[in-house]
């Protein structure tokens, strides 16, 4: 079965089973079957589907902007790599087992996937409106908080960068080519299965505090405690099948937090709570935003600029995989369009160890990926291509030209290299470089941290807490 069949069957299955077992306490809170399609409409959380909609569509075209400015950008592996070592590794070898890799890659998809949807489903059958409207917003503007960090701050993967590091996650036939066609493999910073979980959980303990209550005594605790809990195994999974570092998992706090917030205080201004839309809102308090917010957005954007600049300037010095003995990697090279092609450099940066190449499309690659291991003897000899061998030092220039599919092109050093760490530069040129919509696309994200930042100082500066959802021109009211 193909993973989006898998979700299907886990949405249709699980989610009577959720919405029953976490109301057995409450059975009053349940909406009547027969009532579903006039809350659906009274609430419009049509406008919640459409949301999931737009954020399928946001991250699609955020990675078709991934692949073709990373010339440009390159990344900051190293950086992270030289802040954390090999910890993560540690990880992965204390407690690697062909079980715990099968049921942590089903739950990182799957699990993950389901939990997002179904929060928003638990909370509008069980009233909790308000709730319903802030973990649909959770996912599209944690996403939109998250994209100029994609863009413009690329990680690689664990796997990617420390030698004897399993790609646990992607070399299994099962989801290779899922997360290949999803996945650039370069969104390490910051961990969204982290970021969006934690945004549920913090929009719950802010509900809770709106509500005057303690957690213990709110009705829906119990599901708190699943998205809790929930959330602690995504921070073991993520460090465990070879994708994300540990700074990923405090970075993806402050996003989701970041986003949590903002959701707090946009959400009673949306649904009219406390007037419309823009009442309170004048001329003075319009140019106030904008010349703050604004402030924050121009500062931002210079130090992503600066950050560019800096990856422009040494592209020379880039090292894009480390692997070790025996080791397999694999860099992605994005479905084009007819008459495109992907000029892809690659140089062997070691001064000892050949490194093999295979270009292959994607889906032939399946076979030899099983249980989070790649192996190279199969692969070499799937899908049509030949194996190529990088002598120490050299540098090949390949031309891809087969347009609408899906490429790999993977990396192998041989188990008794001579060198334990052996570098390698790849550079993919698409023919252009988007930065114009690579920077459209992240200004909301930089406009949201700059209201955010602003709202918290306009709250101390009227002597109100911080946490308060009340639209500022309710504070002297209130």
């Amino acid at each position: 079965m193909s993973p989006w069949t898998i979700m299907m069957g886990l949405v249709l299955l699980l989610t009577p089973v959720i919405c029953w077992a976490f109301t057995l306490h409450a059975p009053e809170t349940r909406t009547k079957l027969n009532k579903i399609g006039q809350v659906i409409h009274e609430q419009r959380y049509y406008l919640h589907a459409l949301g999931y909609l737009i954020i399928i569509r946001w991250k699609g075209f955020t990675d078709d902007l991934n692949e073709p400015i990373k010339i440009v950008t390159g990344h900051w592996t190293g950086l992270v790599h030289g802040l954390e070592g090999n910890l993560v590794l540690w990880v992965q070898d204390a407690f690697a087992s062909p079980t715990l890799t099968a049921v942590l890659n089903f739950h990182y998809l799957f699990i993950y996937l389901f939990l997002i949807y179904v929060t928003t489903v638990f909370y509008g059958y069980v009233g909790e409106r308000d709730l319903t409207d802030k973990v649909t917003m959770n996912y599209l503007l944690i996403y939109a908080l998250a994209v100029p960090y994609y863009l413009f701050f690329n990680v690689e993967v664990t796997s990617s960068w420390i030698p004897g590091m399993e790609p646990l996650l992607y070399h299994d036939g099962l989801y290779s080519t899922f997360y290949i066609n999803n996945d650039p493999l370069d969104n390490a910073v910051p961990s969204l299965h982290i970021a969006i979980p934690f945004g549920i959980i913090l929009l719950n303990i802010l509900h809770v505090r709106d509500q005057g209550i303690r957690m213990k005594d709110w009705t829906h605790r119990g599901y708190h405690r699943f998205v809790v809990y929930n959330t602690i195994v995504f921070a073991f999974t993520i460090l465990y099948l070879g994708i994300h570092w540990i700074i990923d998992i405090p970075l993806g706090m402050l996003i989701g937090g970041m986003g949590a917030l903002f959701i707090h205080y946009l959400q009673p201004r949306l649904r009219n709570d406390h007037g419309g839309w823009f009442q309170g809102v004048d001329r003075q308090k319009i140019m106030r935003h904008v010349l703050v917010e604004g402030t924050v957005v121009v500062l931002m954007a210079a130090a992503f600029a600066g950050v560019n600049m800096h990856q422009a300037d040494t592209v020379d010095e880039r090292v894009s995989y480390r692997l070790g003995p025996g080791d397999s990697t694999h860099e992605i090279i994005q479905r084009f369009g007819y008459g495109e092609e992907v000029i892809v450099t690659v140089t062997n940066l070691d001064d000892q160890t050949p490194v093999h190449m295979a270009l292959r499309i994607a889906e032939s690659s399946e076979p030899a990926m099983e249980r989070g291991y790649l192996n190279w003897d199969t692969l070499a000899q799937a899908g049509s291509g030949e194996v190529i061998t990088l002598e120490p030092g050299a540098t090949i220039n390949l031309t891809v030209d087969q347009p609408k599919v899906w490429w790999i092109l993977v990396f192998h050093v041989d188990e008794g290299a001579a060198s334990e760490t052996v570098e390698l530069r790849v550079l993919n040129d698409y023919g252009y470089v988007p930065m114009w919509q690579a920077i459209l696309l992240s200004l909301p994200s930089l406009w949201m941290t700059g209201f955010v930042l602003h709202r918290i100082a306009r709250a101390r500066t009227h002597g109100r807490h911080w946490l308060e959802s009340i639209p500022s021109h309710r504070w002297e009211e209130a």
